[in-house]
């Protein structure tokens, strides 16, 4: 049986799979718009175009990080392409208090770090392309300004993470946006609906 609080929805698949797509369709979809929090992670990359302080992440210093780090206050954390990226603790803690759910994206180290701390409370998701070359396809498009080197690992990486899809608790195709973010919108209903009636 779940803990009696709120739920962390963990989102994981490689770089191309539309992760971050298919969370921000969640997060603007009416069934869910009052029932997610969106984590915000801290980082030390340098903020991109139209993002926002303390909306798209807490961008700090890496001397800060290293603070943060030292404090305990990082729940998970983890180095990807030269940059520090880490879900703060308190956060989280303070929504789980308050009986809220929280859906959040991972690598494979930060979802499964996440899933030994709060064992019944995490639900993990893993998103992936229908094949190696709609990946490839999507990472090129993407990192069309992105030097040859980083579209490398990026690629070697994804081939990584996608030997860890069945260590998720569910898995969703991303062939086609609508129908996933059909299913894994059902699949946060669902779990949201036996925490409800494991309470009663």
């Amino acid at each position: 049986m779940k803990s009696k609080k709120g739920l962390i929805f963990i989102v994981s698949g490689p770089s191309g799979s539309g992760k971050t797509t298919l969370l921000k369709n969640l997060l603007g979809n009416k069934a869910l718009k009052n029932r997610l929090v969106r984590s915000i992670s801290f980082t030390t990359r340098p903020r991109r175009s139209g993002e926002q302080d303390k909306r798209d992440y807490f961008f700090i210093s890496e001397k800060r990080f290293k603070q943060e780090q030292k404090a305990q206050n990082l729940l998970e954390w983890t180095k990807y392409l030269g940059y520090c990226y880490a879900t703060p603790k308190e956060f989280m803690e303070r929504q789980l208090h308050k009986a809220k759910h929280v859906i959040l994206c991972l690598d494979l180290k930060g979802a499964f770090t996440v899933k030994r701390q709060y064992p019944g409370n995490a639900v993990t998701i893993f998103v992936v392309p229908p094949s190696l070359d709609t990946l490839l396809y999507r990472i090129t498009s993407r990192c069309n300004k992105t030097k040859e080197e980083e579209v490398r690992q990026r690629l070697t990486l994804a081939q990584q993470e996608l030997t860890a899809c069945d260590r998720y608790d569910y898995c969703v195709v991303n062939k086609d946006l609508n129908q996933a973010i059909k299913e894994l919108k059902g699949i946060i209903l669902k779990e949201i609906a036996y925490l409800k009636y494991s309470k009663e």
